[in-house]
């Protein structure tokens, strides 16, 4: 469910609970009059204060038990209905001892706020019972605590199915990394070293060599170079030690290498990244970065990494020759980035800029979406 959402059906919530206690207010007897107004407003109050249940719940705790000692001193005998609801939520939000301390502030508190509401201690004692029954308030504290455990079985079997997930689709690269290496490596090898050995035999005899010779022989290079940069991630992927944001310095640092004025900007700080997010940033990075050197035409390479609190921005600009009338079309490098972004529930956008260039801007969320 969507933050949103969420935020609604809590709101509904506090105003329907402050309706409740309103209207019983309204319609009790109570023993004064002269502190109406002030226990109107603690009754509307702690209602209204579940709006904000789930953003801290131990805030709303107290504030609701507040509100119901209150509204109790000021002759008030309406049922703490919205302290009930904020046990529940501070339970199932992890705070049981809290909600165990602050309940029995609030239980020895209720009969103090009935004698001051002028009532015989022996009354107060037993109108203290009829705001907040300690039956209601186990069960109410019980339906938490069950509910935060059944989310916690639900978020292990989902991490547990997530693992075994990864396992497979490790297992599985691994699997067809063995069968590329068997199957092609051999065949792509004899190739580029027979059309070399060709190529190298004819110049040294001084005899022309053939385009499509030159060509075959080329490709041979190219292939194989591409055959090995597959298995190489296909494997890395599956291993003990992927690669991760901390390495993409070391991709700007060969770029330069290579002769590609290239720069990196970071802003904020890599905390909490998902590995899987991690994965796919550097992957973005380093296949922008190839795709630049090969087929860019570019003399200069920009890399900006920006850490926000529920998303990692990859953007990464060239000056090459790409324009907005002459965008190419999407090779098998910007589909897997894309199909890498989409699996995490991001955004990829890639294209030609219309002063000229190409960008490749990712959006990879950090959060678990509700």
């Amino acid at each position: 469910m969507s933050s949103a959402r969420i935020g609604v059906r809590d709101g509904l919530v506090g105003v329907g609970v402050a309706a409740i206690l309103l209207i019983t207010g309204l319609s009790a007897d109570r023993s004064g009059t002269a502190l109406d107004p002030l226990g109107f407003a603690l009754l509307i109050a702690g209602g209204l204060a579940l709006t904000a249940r789930r953003r801290a719940p131990v805030a709303v705790l107290i504030l609701t038990g507040a509100c119901a000692v209150g509204y109790r001193a000021a002759g008030f005998e309406v049922f703490a209905v919205a302290y009930l609801v904020a046990v529940y939520g501070a339970v199932r939000a992890g705070r049981r001892t809290t909600a165990i301390v602050v309940s029995v502030v609030v239980l020895a508190a209720l009969p103090a706020a009935a004698v001051a509401s002028g009532l015989p201690l022996g009354e107060a004692f037993v109108q203290a019972r009829g705001v907040l029954e300690l039956a209601w308030l186990i069960a109410a504290g019980a339906a938490g605590e069950a509910l935060r455990q059944a989310e916690r079985r639900a978020d292990e079997a989902e991490r547990t199915r997530e693992e075994v997930a990864l396992r497979r689709a490790g297992e599985e690269r691994l699997h067809i990394a063995r069968e590329l290496h068997d199957s092609l490596t051999h065949q792509i090898s004899v190739i580029k070293i027979q059309s070399e050995a060709v190529v190298h035999v004819a110049q040294k005899r001084g005899e022309p060599v053939p385009e499509a010779l030159l060509a075959i022989r080329d490709a041979g290079r190219e292939a194989a170079r591409d055959l090995r940069a597959t298995l190489e991630a296909l494997r890395d992927d599956g291993g003990a030690m992927p690669h991760g944001l901390d390495q993409v310095p070391d991709l700007v640092r060969r770029a330069r290498a290579s002769g590609l004025e290239s720069s990196l900007t970071i802003e904020g700080s890599p905390t909490g990244v998902p590995v899987a997010v991690d994965r796919a940033a550097y992957r973005i990075v380093q296949e922008s970065l190839t795709n630049i050197a090969r087929h860019a035409a570019a003399t200069t390479a920009t890399v900006h990494l920006e850490y926000r609190a529920d998303v990692v921005i990859v953007r990464v600009d060239d000056d090459g020759t790409a324009t907005a009338r002459s965008t190419p079309m999407p090779g098998v490098g910007l589909l897997g980035m894309r199909e890498r972004v989409t699996a995490l529930g991001g955004r990829l956008s890639a294209g030609a800029r219309d002063e000229g260039g190409f960008t490749v801007h990712a959006e990879l969320p950090v959060a678990r979406r509700s």
